[in-house]
């Protein structure tokens, strides 16, 4: 790499010429030789690497260059519908027989096996297969050789189906939605992109005539449009070997349609799209500035790596101005960004694109300020200061990349090579990456990005998107004062952006550091812990999984649990801290001395527990410590800072609940603690009552002793080396050595069984019910595995008897969770939408099931699937720093190992288990139902 460029040269090309213009005289970008790219004499592509992260584990994905963008007007909503056919039949997995296998070894549908649709690209996946189980790699490889080619499109199981996309639909069709599906014919007139949403239409959905389906499945699931990735623990050449054997069969089609990607229309004057919903909570506004997209052909030279380090760039160091701008007392919006991209739903044209979320009342306001800032930095530029930060971010992120190249999963080369296929995004392979991105970042001065933002922001091409809510006595600007609005952009007169910074350290001098008291090593989790002078506890544990990784937390009990419950307005406010900095630093500054490095520290005063976490790089071990005892020791005052979380949250909370699933969590809160003081919602009409110096009394009453907390860091750490500079730290921490715990606040579920159903009428008729059980279970690492079984298990049934069988919902959740204190609870719950005249029926299934499990257990099938999928994801969780860091805290809180015995205890649990525990549960008769019915408008 070290010569493949004259630095210099790079920079005069990319000032003198366009970006377009500079590709030609720049080499093309390597690929990475670790992967093995091939193509089969029928077209089909594949990608394969060897990787040994997670250790015997593969993923198996199939990529087609085909989407919702393909579909006659009779076929909207056929791509999305044919890939929810791909797991209900194939010739060599009929039924759900596909699914029933991968579940059997441990992979599990919706979280392993997945796949999604777009407007250009549909992509299967079935990840983390463990690749010991005898045929796993062959079983995997003829899946996707099915999907290819060999669908079985029953009659029987289309119409099954048709019913779960009709409820897919319903869950889907929020606000947003049903503005952006009106947005499309404006924004997109004359082309196939103005109806090319993938959920299609419901008419076509409920209707099409099965041939509609197998003439689309014939048309374009075909080799030539086909990319299988396989990445993982496995033998890069038997794997090829299989797949040229395997795919050989799959016949090309040499007289196929031509795969058409379709232009987008330029605009001379602007487009303005003004949409608005009675559910919408929020008013948002969208600025596009339309450009060519980089060909494809081209993206393989060095230009365009080039140009995408540049509008990263761009990108990071407006947002930093914007963020600046909602840091002030009465900020001009509640949040604005930018980011360069595809434009909306096409990638045949790129748009620099501007987002803000606008307060009622300045709508104008908010616009004309993200206007003026991407026109301030077209004019004027960037400075080398602001320049040098974000170029430090970027490489630091870069080199934590690199520092992490033999730590990288399969997921991030399957993604990286998927990308390749669909858009031919540049594969060089995190090496060759570092390497030339750290030759040619030095070498771009910030004159050439200014330079290049004149041309991001467009004077023609301008797309205005603005959507908000549909209520009385609201106005949002109409097309003419947009219009104005864009307009009085250009002609404004504007002055350069002043960057104030500081050559202030992140702290003037070390504070007097602590001692270590004791040293032990605890042979249970393999720590190191130390005892500090000033009585604060440190427990170490050093891993070789990520190189560039230190998770810290710091943990006390007491919480806001210690306050009253006429505090809770404050309570719920606590958050509000962090707004004003630390130290000498406002939240803005901060981040500015913060640049280049990675290390974070953030608060939470829960209800039981006050605590920090924080996550480093080891190099930055000392930074992370810094902002840990500024976080304890100097939380900043700042009134404007203040002043700004209160009218960005107020103005954010002013229309929701105008969004219906805010109605139906108020109620599932009010229900289930039955109105209990502390489980309020924040409203906007409460912002006011928040009081700043309350805020700060009752945040430092919590951080004011560091005597009872106990820090937990796991990672690439240098024991012998860190464990001295952490003392420095954490042993500086003040400690008056009170003694505390939590108190019980006494918000308990609600006993007995209870029913709340209330109408609510909304745009799209649908049902959302809450199902919940709850009582006393004893808190140990068996219930706990009990808890994630059951609720697995019903997951399975509800499935297949609710979703498959019924198609009468999307998919229903079950979730359940044990706690321990103030007292031993388990709770179970069920959530899931559906039609309003389905519901009664499905209802029945929800309960009948849950009877019949508490009755007569699970099939041992069920049981089975279960325990693969969760031995599998111990071995995997067991190499990451946050599952260790997650158990010793656990382990600290409850005296609970739930690492220990774990493989054994799930191993040793049988049928009778999961029938005992869900009928112990069960026979409580504690069971909360509540439900939000919108019925179909008459």
């Amino acid at each position: 790499m070290k010569h493949l460029f004259r630095g210099l040269f790079v920079a005069a090309v990319i000032i003198c010429c366009s970006f377009q213009q500079a590709f030609a005289q720049l080499p093309p970008i390597p690929v990475d030789p670790n992967v093995r790219i091939g193509q089969l004499d029928n077209g089909l592509t594949y990608y394969i690497r060897k990787n040994v992260l997670p250790e015997n584990r593969a993923d198996f994905y199939i990529a087609q260059k085909v989407g919702s963008i393909q579909e006659e007007e009779n076929q909207r909503g056929l791509a999305h519908f044919l890939e929810h056919m791909c797991f209900n039949g194939t010739t060599h997995f009929p039924g759900d027989a596909l699914k029933q296998y991968l579940e059997r070894i441990g992979v599990k549908f919706g979280e392993n096996l997945n796949a999604y649709t777009s407007v250009d690209e549909t992509v299967y996946n079935i990840s983390n297969v463990p690749v010991t189980v005898p045929g796993a790699i062959d079983s995997c490889l003829l899946i996707l050789h099915d999907w290819s080619n060999d669908l079985t499109l029953d009659p029987k199981e289309i119409d099954k189906e048709r019913g779960v996309i009709n409820e897919e639909w319903r869950t889907r069709m929020s606000a947003m939605q049903r503005m952006q599906e009106k947005m499309l014919p404006q924004m997109f007139a004359g082309t196939k992109y103005a109806t090319c949403f993938p959920i299609g239409t419901m008419d076509v959905v409920m209707n099409f005539k099965y041939q509609t389906l197998r003439d689309y499945y014939e048309k374009w699931y075909r080799p030539d449009l086909q990319g299988i990735v396989v990445v993982g623990d496995i033998d890069v050449d038997a794997i090829e070997a299989k797949i040229k054997t395997m795919f050989a069969d799959v016949p090309a089609q040499p007289e196929a349609a031509e795969r058409v990607y379709y232009p987008v229309n330029d605009n001379k004057e602007p487009i303005v799209i003004i949409e608005q919903d009675k559910e919408q909570p929020h008013i948002q506004a969208l600025i596009f500035n339309k450009h060519d997209a980089t060909p494809d052909d081209q993206k393989n030279n060095m230009g365009y790596m080039v140009q995408n380090y540049a509008t990263n760039l761009i990108s990071s160091m407006l947002n930093a101005r914007l963020n600046e701008l909602t840091q002030t007392a009465n900020p001009p919006f509640i949040y604005a960004g930018t980011f360069e991209g595809e434009f909306f739903v096409a990638k045949t044209k790129s748009a620099f694109t501007g987002v803000v979320v606008c307060k009622e009342g300045s709508v104008e306001d908010g616009i004309a300020n993200l206007l003026r800032e991407m026109e301030r930095a077209r004019q004027f530029g960037f400075t080398e200061t602001e320049y040098g930060r974000a170029r430090a971010e970027y490489l630091r992120q870069l080199e934590s990349a690199y520092n992490e190249r033999d730590k990288r999963k399969n997921e991030t080369y399957v993604n990286e090579y998927v990308r390749n296929f669909l858009d031919k995004e540049p594969i060089p392979g995190i090496e060759n990456e570092y390497a030339i991105i750290n030759q040619i970042a030095p070498n771009i001065p910030v004159a050439a990005l200014n330079q290049m933002m004149q041309a991001l922001v467009t004077d023609s091409n301008q797309v205005v998107a603005i959507f908000g809510p549909e209520k009385e006595g609201l106005k949002l600007p109409t097309k003419d004062a947009v219009l104005k609005m864009l307009n009085d952009a250009k002609t404004e007169k504007l002055t350069a952006y002043v960057d104030k910074v500081s050559d202030e350290p992140l702290m003037a001098e070390k504070p007097q550091g602590g001692k270590i008291v004791s040293e032990k090593i605890n042979p249970l989790f393999g720590t190191t812990e130390l005892t500090l002078s000033n009585g604060a506890k440190v427990i170490l544990k050093k891993t070789d999984f990520k190189a560039d990784e230190i998770r810290m937390k710091g943990v006390s009990l007491g919480g806001s649990s210690l306050f009253p419950d006429s505090e809770i307005i404050n309570i719920k406010s606590l958050d509000a801290i962090s707004t004003g900095g630390l130290g000498n630093f406002s939240a803005v500054d901060l981040e500015k001395v913060l640049a280049g490095k990675k290390a974070s520290v953030s608060y939470s005063i829960g209800d039981k527990t006050e605590g920090v976490t924080g996550n480093c790089s080891p190099k930055d071990l000392e930074t992370m410590l810094q902002l840990t005892y500024l976080t304890f020791t100097a939380p900043r005052r700042d009134d404007d800072a203040f002043a700004s979380y209160k009218n960005r949250s107020k103005a954010s909370l002013q229309n929701q609940e105008l969004n219906p699933s805010v109605a139906f969590s108020d109620s599932i809160q009010a229900t289930v603690y039955n109105h209990h003081p502390r489980a309020i919602r924040m409203k906007a009409d409460m912002i006011d009552q928040i009081d700043y110096d309350k805020l700060l009394e009752m945040y430092k009453d919590r951080y004011k002793d560091a005597s009872d907390f106990t820090f937990i860091l796991v990672g690439n750490i240098d024991i012998d080396k860190d464990k001295e500079l952490i003392a420095e730290y954490l042993g500086a921490l003040p400690a008056i050595n009170r003694k505390e715990t939590f108190k019980d606040t006494k918000m308990e579920m609600r006993k007995g069984t209870c029913k709340n159903e209330f109408t609510r009428q909304q745009e799209t008729p649908k049902a959302s019910v809450l199902v919940l059980y709850n009582g006393k279970c004893k808190y140990d690492q068996k219930n706990n595995l009990l808890m994630s079984m059951t609720s697995q298990i019903l997951d399975l049934i509800y499935t297949e008897k609710v979703r498959e069988d019924e198609g009468g919902t999307y998919g229903v959740y079950v979730g359940g969770n044990l706690s321990k204190y103030p007292k031993e609870k388990a709770f179970l719950q069920i959530i899931f939408e559906t039609a309003p005249e389905k519901k009664d029926k499905l209802m029945e299934i929800i309960f009948a099931e849950a009877a019949n499990l508490a009755k007569n257990g699970p099939s041992e099938a069920n049981l089975n699937k279960v325990k693969e999928y969760m031995l599998k994801k111990h071995k995997e969780d067991l190499k990451e720093n946050n599952y260790w860091l997650g158990n010793i805290d656990e382990y600290l809180f409850t005296g609970v190992d739930m690492v220990k015995d774990y493989e054994n205890i799930v191993n040793s649990i049988t049928t009778k288990d999961i029938q005992k525990f869900a009928d112990e549960l069960l026979k409580q008769k504690n069971e909360i139902e509540v439900t939000m019915v919108s019925p179909e408008k008459k």
